[in-house]
């Protein structure tokens, strides 16, 4: 069967399964790992797909990928994007991360930073930052969301509004081509703002597959955003935007 069958099909299991599998669609199609491969990534790369660790899933405007296949995906490039971030995070700065894999790639790479105060509403941050003993942690509190570690809701917002942070690093979900930044849980939109009304500087980390994807929740715009790290180029209609905003664009070397 030849790409243009194999490629509606491969979509419409994904629809009625949610997810695809490369071995068990090799299996299906009777062909090699290799080519389903390449068309998950094709597919991916026409924002019909997300590719995930062993496969791809079916995007959802409405509802988020759960955690574990969002901590895999593009896992490479989220270290990438984070090791751009914190060049531009100096010690002894004041920081908020919130939740998301990309804000839990830069913790890992703070992990030499010294004298920083980091306050997060993401107890996977925090635990990534305990090893680094010249850090500062407090938990904002809040309900915690199972599903990833992330802490919403009144008590998260009022604590935040205790602080003036240097630099808010935060992750969105999704990112249209306004350069709107978006979310699926309104509490988290909420919680976001919260933050970069609180903060001096705002750092946007984001890798690629966002550029694809919707969401309902709008949390701000990449005009007020200061500084934005990604893997690849921006469309080019929202890179001219940007340095119309002059919100700078970094991308790892």
């Amino acid at each position: 069967m030849s790409q243009s069958f194999r490629q509606p099909e491969i979509l419409d299991i994904a629809r009625r399964e949610g997810k695809v599998s490369v071995e068990s669609l090799a299996a299906h199609f009777n062909v090699t790992l290799q080519t389903i491969r390449r068309d998950l990534s094709d597919l991916a790369e026409a924002g019909k797909l997300e590719r995930v660790h062993g496969g791809a899933i079916h995007p959802s405007g409405t509802t988020n990928i759960e955690y574990e296949e969002r901590r895999t995906l593009n896992e490479i490039e989220k270290a990438g994007i984070a090791r751009a971030c914190v060049e531009h995070i100096p010690d002894g700065s004041s920081l908020f991360l919130n939740i998301g894999t990309s804000t839990e790639a830069v913790a890992r790479e703070l992990l030499g930073h010294s004298g920083l105060l980091v306050v997060t509403n993401n107890m996977n941050v925090a635990n990534i930052l305990v090893s680094n003993p010249d850090c500062q942690i407090t938990l904002t509190g809040g309900a915690l969301r199972r599903s990833d570690g992330g802490l919403v809701g009144a008590i998260t917002i009022e604590s935040i509004r205790q602080f003036k942070f240097d630099i808010a690093v935060i992750g969105c979900s999704a990112m249209d081509e306004d350069g709107d930044l978006l979310d699926f849980d309104i509490q988290e939109v909420s919680v976001s703002q919260t933050i970069l009304s609180r903060s001096r500087k705002s750092f946007l980390v984001a890798d690629h597959s966002k550029f694809t994807r919707s969401a309902p929740g709008r949390i701000a715009s990449l005009s007020q955003i200061d500084a934005l790290f990604t893997d690849q180029p921006l469309p080019a209609d929202l890179a001219a935007r940007c340095r119309e905003w002059s919100t700078q664009v970094y991308m790892p070397m």
